[in-house]
């Protein structure tokens, strides 16, 4: 018998231009409401998962086979945030599974708290004053499917749901509908993110993530110049090298080996660059702890830094890697999804990601787009800093240290 698909897909972008964010309800919120500090505290818990989530997703996609000699980059925040949605329709085994993979700890953190921790996290962002961020959460419901009502309420008052209803079983239309509704809030980073729909889909819920950073010391373009970036032993490529003489903050990273320098946004978002000596010693050993070191304990002197102008974008099928992750029941027989829709059985049939990443002298560009289509089922102070071999960059948020983007550039012009 044909499946009818359901999909929901959660989009995360980072990019450099401003989008003012808009919701679908003014509704009343979930019945039960944290207190000021139980909110901070499940923000607080939500935030150091979502680090966690983030390394332990980076390191599975660069131990995947496809991923060797590859830049690697996406939006943890994205995924998360895919995931977390995901989980207000979760029941049983299902929703456990997906609670541990985000790292989310089942006995101090119920759904309700975790909704809350995001309803805070997305507000905060959509009120920053410096830079132009928003985030949010969109559903497009088929004309003929009728979703839970709390599961809809809970998207649209803890995750800043727009609601649109469309007809799947025009493809083309909807396909169309949903990429530009990506475009649109990604400032045209990421226009097709679907590519063909069944047409007996259901549902597809995105989330994003918009963010328009500039450094608050930009690079001078006219001293920008062609130089080598050294891949492995025996691949050089030509790429444009930024470079900058300046104070600025840096941590090296002695028991690993690995210089960090802190390029800050004009606000409280930054850039966090790791040029290791040896890139599976640092693979193997960052942890969230890592970053709350680096930034208390990063020391300010004046440096020659080099830092290459790239362009990058990325896909990810994430499927096996959730699966290794523990969260394998959302994809099978076992999956109960009976939160969205409790009369039809449904599981996820696939999860894709996608995200670019552009660093020039004004500032740093990217966007993210994390898509779950789901189907009914019968001390060292280096003088210079030149990141002329394989490096990872982080995007964060300094006073929370929440991660927006995290990945590895092995080829600038990959």
């Amino acid at each position: 018998m044909r499946h009818a698909a359901v999909g929901i897909w959660l989009l995360s972008a980072l990019v450099c231009a401003g989008r003012a964010h808009a919701t679908v309800s003014d509704t009343a919120g979930q019945d039960t409401a944290l207190d000021s500090s139980s909110t901070a505290s499940a923000v607080s818990l939500v935030t150091a998962a979502n680090k966690g989530f983030a390394y332990r997703l980076y390191k599975k996609l660069a131990a995947q086979p496809d991923s060797q000699g590859k830049n690697i980059f996406f939006s943890p925040a994205s995924v998360s945030l895919a995931l977390a949605a995901l989980s207000v329709g979760a029941r049983g085994e299902t929703h456990q599974q997906l609670f541990s993979g985000l790292g989310f700890n089942g006995s101090v953190l119920t759904q309700t708290d975790v909704d809350q921790a995001f309803s805070t996290i997305l507000e905060r962002a959509n009120k920053t004053n410096h830079e132009d961020c928003a985030e949010g959460t969109a559903i497009f419901l088929d004309n003929l499917f009728k979703p839970q009502p709390e599961f809809l309420e809970t998207l649209k008052q803890s995750y800043l749901a727009e609601g649109f209803n469309v007809d799947f079983a025009k493809t083309t239309d909807s396909t169309n509908t949903i990429n530009n509704y990506i475009a649109e809030k990604t400032n045209g980073k990421i226009d097709k993110l679907v590519d063909h729909l069944d047409p007996s889909t259901l549902m597809y819920l995105i989330s994003y993530i918009y963010y328009k950073g500039k450094w608050a010391t930009p690079f001078d373009p006219g001293l920008t110049q062609e130089d080598e970036f050294n891949v492995d032993e025996n691949t050089k490529v030509q790429v444009q090298m930024m470079s900058m003489k300046k104070t600025l903050g840096v941590y090296f990273d002695k028991a690993i080996n690995t210089s960090v320098l802190h390029l800050p946004f004009n606000s409280s978002y930054s850039m966090l660059l790791l040029l290791p000596d040896n890139m599976a010693t640092l693979e193997n050993a960052i942890s969230p702890g890592h970053i709350t070191k680096w930034l208390k304990w990063k020391k300010f002197r004046k440096y020659q830094i080099y830092v290459p102008k790239f362009s990058i974008k990325t896909y990810y099928k994430l499927n096996n890697v959730l699966t290794e992750m523990g969260i394998t029941d959302i994809f099978g027989d076992r999956a109960d999804l009976s939160g969205i829709s409790p009369g039809q059985k449904v599981a996820v049939s696939e999860v894709v990601h996608q995200a670019t990443l552009d660093v020039d002298e004004v500032g740093a560009t990217a966007a993210g787009a994390t898509g779950i289509g789901i189907l009914p089922l019968s001390y060292h102070h280096p003088g210079v800093l030149k990141f002329n071999h394989p490096f990872i960059v982080a995007v964060i948020e300094c006073k929370t240290e929440n991660m927006l983007f995290f990945g590895k550039i092995v080829n600038p012009n990959q």
